[in-house]
């Protein structure tokens, strides 16, 4: 049986032992938010954390417990409510409020969040941490990285900043080819491709045609990014 690799089921001695051979430590950005008719709303953790959860057995570390809050672009509908996310996205026609998307919160919020967690981890004994999920969360954890490493003396990698996108291709899109496969790799009982028409576009899907998903496809995504990933963290002798 693999070893618990999951932060909240590794009792101390296995907390303790895992930190000491890897002192890394991988934090899934998810949300509840719609992905197309065929996804479930909590793709965007399911997939980091089925992500991280390969590397982390290959490669050694431990799994955080997902986010389910973050951030996004949130407009004024004009009728008193708001449309966030990929309600007012080009794929949306008309902009409307897609159901079960349950998850805003201000971009500051979020990143106290995060800075709260780094700080934590810091004091737990990781030197290394490494997030990604939903694009707006992954897009903020990269864009304050740099001065979080120098102002608590630990390691943050982050997708955008350091992989090239060849060798990252996890959670390349929003409900598309890419997160659809994904997810028939991680959990191919929580994917539907019967329940989307065939001649029309999947309302609120960005990326390539999902109908072309496949399982296959899903594990190349899957280990050319955990294989990216290892690969830094042998750079960084971890």
């Amino acid at each position: 049986m693999d070893p618990h690799v999951q932060y909240a089921y590794l009792s101390v001695p296995q907390f303790e032992q895992r930190l000491a051979e890897h002192p890394v430590g991988y934090i899934p950005l998810g949300t509840l938010e719609w992905h197309g008719l065929q996804n479930v709303l909590g793709a965007d953790a399911l997939q980091a954390e089925g992500l991280f959860i390969r590397a982390a057995r290959r490669f050694g570390g431990i799994v955080f417990p997902p986010f389910y809050l973050g951030p996004d672009r949130i407009t004024d509908a004009g009728d008193g409510k708001s449309l966030i996310g990929m309600d007012s996205s080009e794929a949306t026609k008309p902009h409307q409020k897609l159901p079960g998307s349950c998850y805003w919160v201000p971009k500051g919020l979020f990143l106290q969040m995060l800075e709260a967690q780094i700080a934590q981890a810091k004091r737990a004994g990781f030197i290394c941490l490494i997030a990604d999920g939903h694009g707006p969360s992954r897009k903020a954890w990269a864009e304050l990285a740099s001065q979080w490493e120098k102002q608590y003396d630990i390691i943050l990698l982050s997708a955008i900043n350091d992989f090239p996108p060849e060798t990252y291709l996890a959670l390349g899109d929003h409900a598309g080819r890419c997160e659809t496969s994904t997810m028939m790799a991680l959990h191919p009982e929580l994917v539907n491709l019967a329940i989307l028409e065939q001649d029309t576009w999947p309302l609120g899907v960005k990326g390539e045609d999902p109908r072309l998903s496949s399982a296959a496809y899903g594990e190349y995504i899957l280990e050319t990014t955990v294989n990216a990933i290892g690969q830094k963290l042998q750079e960084l002798g971890l």
